[in-house]
C-alpha cells in the first residue's frame, strides 16, 4: 500500500476528485494548506498599503492505494491539476505499513 500526498490549486479541486472517482478511488482526506515553493509569494494591497503574501492557499490531498493502483491514480492527478504554470503543486508517494478501520477493525486492503 502507498500514501499519495498532493498538493495542488485549490480550483482543481473539484476536477481531481471527479476525475479520481471516475477511476474508483474515492476515498481520500482533503485539507486546505499553505505554502510556497518556487512560486514565491505575490504582493497585494490592502487599505493602501502594500504587504507582500508568502504562504499561498493550497489544498492537499491524502489518498492511501493498493500497489497496483498508484500509478493510475498519480497519473490522473497530473493531467487534472497540471496548468502548466508555476504552482501546480507536487506530489509525493510514501510506503504504508498498516492501515486498519477503527469501525470494524478490518486491516489493509479490507480497510482501505
Amino acid at each position: 500500500m502507498k500514501k499519495i500526498e498532493a498538493i495542488i490549486k485549490p480550483f482543481k479541486m473539484d476536477d481531481v476528485r471527479e476525475a479520481l472517482a471516475e477511476e474508483n478511488i474515492t476515498g481520500m482526506t482533503v485539507s486546505e494548506v499553505k505554502g510556497f515553493g518556487r512560486q514565491k509569494g505575490h504582493t497585494e494591497l490592502y487599505r493602501g498599503a502594500e504587504y507582500m503574501v508568502d504562504f499561498l492557499p493550497k489544498v492537499k490531498l491524502e489518498i492511501v492505494v493498493a500497489d497496483d493502483d498508484v500509478e493510475r491514480c498519480v497519473n490522473t492527478i497530473i493531467e487534472t491539476a497540471q496548468t502548466g504554470k508555476i504552482g501546480d503543486g507536487k506530489i509525493f508517494v510514501t510506503n504504508v505499513e498498516r492501515v486498519i478501520r477503527i469501525r470494524t477493525g478490518e486491516e489493509d486492503q479490507q480497510a482501505i
